[in-house]
């Protein structure tokens, strides 16, 4: 569960990506319809595991897949803020690991909302989870210089 009194810094995050806000992002009360805080979640997560593995995905042959996010929604983003979507891992299990993530306004300050996503491993061929692979371990605990499994 997120702790709303804990929040890191967007500074304690290693990965931050700038997003683009479009118009049509925003609904009748002149902010961000909370639908589309998802993608840009799910943009901030394309690119860290860009980061992560070294390489562009293959979202052909994916092994990993969503199994929960809780959003927390702390301050509406207004169309023309300039908003950024930083992401980190906090914990890494046998099968799945947990991402936190985090978007904030880079010339105010302020945190616009949070999201903590528990990724599984997957078969895509057996449709069932399985434990992560060493790479997919490896490789987050490298980008983010510390070891996260089990904790």
């Amino acid at each position: 569960m997120i702790d709303l009194n804990n929040l890191p810094s967007p500074a304690d995050f290693r990965h931050c990506t700038p997003l683009q806000l479009r118009f049509n992002d925003v609904d009748v009360l002149g902010h961000v319809n909370n639908t589309v805080y998802f993608s840009f979640y799910d943009t901030g997560k394309a690119h860290y595991f860009t980061a992560v593995r070294g390489h562009k995905m293959d979202w052909q042959h994916v092994d990993t897949v969503i199994a929960n996010v809780n959003c927390a929604y702390i301050n509406p983003i207004v169309f023309g803020e300039n908003i950024a979507v930083c992401t980190r891992c906090e914990a890494i299990h046998d099968k799945s690991f947990r991402l936190l993530q985090m978007l904030y306004d880079t010339d105010k300050h302020q945190i616009k909302s949070v999201c903590e996503t528990v990724m599984v491993g997957y078969d895509p061929e057996a449709k069932k989870s399985m434990s992560l692979s060493d790479d997919w371990k490896a490789a987050i605990c490298n980008y983010e210089n510390k070891n996260l499994s089990e904790q």
